[in-house]
């Protein structure tokens, strides 16, 4: 386990810890939030028989670890327990909601009553999974009898105030991008800020709302303050999937360096990319030098959309695998106008960002 432990970014307090019994779901969430794997694929995924570490770079380093469920955690031989839940910043403990669930939520008390005792800051997260196949009325009352026992369970244990949150998930929709959005929102240090950017992007470009997120994952790293709409949030995540379909159709991979250098269309958020992509909107300026020598910047990546119902998509592409996704109302008539201002206030978001993230590096 020290391995583990020791890998590279788990010792950072960006860390996910993904626990929960054997077949209830962890490894299927993994392939499909972070390796963007067809939901239907993961049902012939074996089951996980050792610990294993992925690491993801976005706006932070993040690394999710799964533990086998059939491992016991506080085995000394296999796992140094107090070294692992001290340098994760969230624990995500899977429940498998259609099946019997009463031995889960007795090994879930034990393990936060180890968790908050070796970590207070530790995030509790619980996923109530499968939701898919449990009628409407039958999914809110097993979360509601899931918190009721798991809330007996801790005060048997002596524990009060515990703050655990829980959600309704599924990979047949995007209620586990939501919920994954949630969680990795509350280890993101300079989340106020960014909220608060935001709002000023929102307020001085006309959008009704604006995500910031990761192309890769569809998780939204952030958003303004505005509550979210989940229908709101679906159409902006196929609007990114739609922009990476047409920007494969332009101009071949060109190869750049810097803050930029995850591209937009790359799927894999577990490789680093140097490439990136144009589109008929960012055309590579022609510099003498540019067949001589590769590298060099090209324009990011944006792309625009009227839908039927008078909305307006707005994407552009910003640093290290992110991308802002904007839905507006524009005036009939005067688009062009309206555009030309969120172009604008985009670039100054943009250089922000870019500036908080080199801020978070020196740290």
């Amino acid at each position: 386990m020290d391995s583990i432990i020791d890998a590279p970014g788990v010792q950072n307090p960006v860390t996910i810890l993904l626990m929960g019994l054997r077949r209830s779901g962890k490894s299927s969430i993994c392939k499909v939030v972070f390796h963007n794997v067809q939901p239907l694929d993961t049902l012939y995924l074996e089951s996980t028989t050792k610990p294993t570490t992925e690491n993801f770079k976005s706006l932070i380093d993040l690394a999710v670890v799964e533990l086998p469920g059939q491992l016991n955690m506080f085995e000394p031989s296999l796992y140094d327990s107090k070294k692992l839940f001290s340098s994760i910043g969230a624990l995500v403990y899977v429940i498998d909601s259609q099946d019997e669930y009463l031995s889960a939520l007795q090994n879930l008390a034990v393990i936060i009553k180890y968790a908050v005792s070796v970590n207070p800051k530790i995030h509790i997260e619980v996923l109530i999974h499968k939701v898919d196949g449990l009628s409407e009325d039958y999914r809110l009352d097993t979360q509601r009898d899931i918190m009721q026992r798991v809330g007996d369970d801790l005060l048997d244990y002596g524990l009060e105030g515990v703050q655990i949150s829980f959600y309704l998930t599924s990979i047949f929709d995007h209620s586990i991008y939501e919920a994954f959005s949630r969680i990795v929102q509350k280890l993101i240090y300079e989340l106020p800020a960014l909220e608060n950017m935001l709002d000023l992007l929102m307020q001085y470009s006309n959008f009704d709302k604006v995500f910031l997120f990761d192309v890769n994952s569809k998780i939204y790293v952030a958003t303004d303050s505005s509550p979210v709409d989940i229908q709101t949030y679906e159409v902006c995540a196929e609007f990114i999937d739609v922009t990476i379909d047409l920007d494969g159709l332009y101009e071949p991979p060109r190869k750049i360096d810097g803050p930029d250098s995850v591209a937009l269309g790359a799927r894999n958020s577990s490789v680093q990319s140097s490439s990136q992509f144009t589109s008929p909107n960012s055309i590579v300026p022609e510099t003498k030098n540019s067949e001589l020598d590769p590298i060099y910047v090209a324009k990011p990546t944006r792309c625009i959309s009227k839908l039927q119902n008078g909305t307006t998509l707005y994407l552009y592409q910003m640093i290290r695998g992110l991308a802002l996704v904007g839905v507006s109302r524009l005036e009939e008539g005067d688009e062009a106008t309206s555009i030309t201002v969120i172009d604008h206030n985009v670039n100054i978001f943009k250089k922000s960002l870019e500036k908080m993230w080199e801020k978070s590096r020196v740290k």
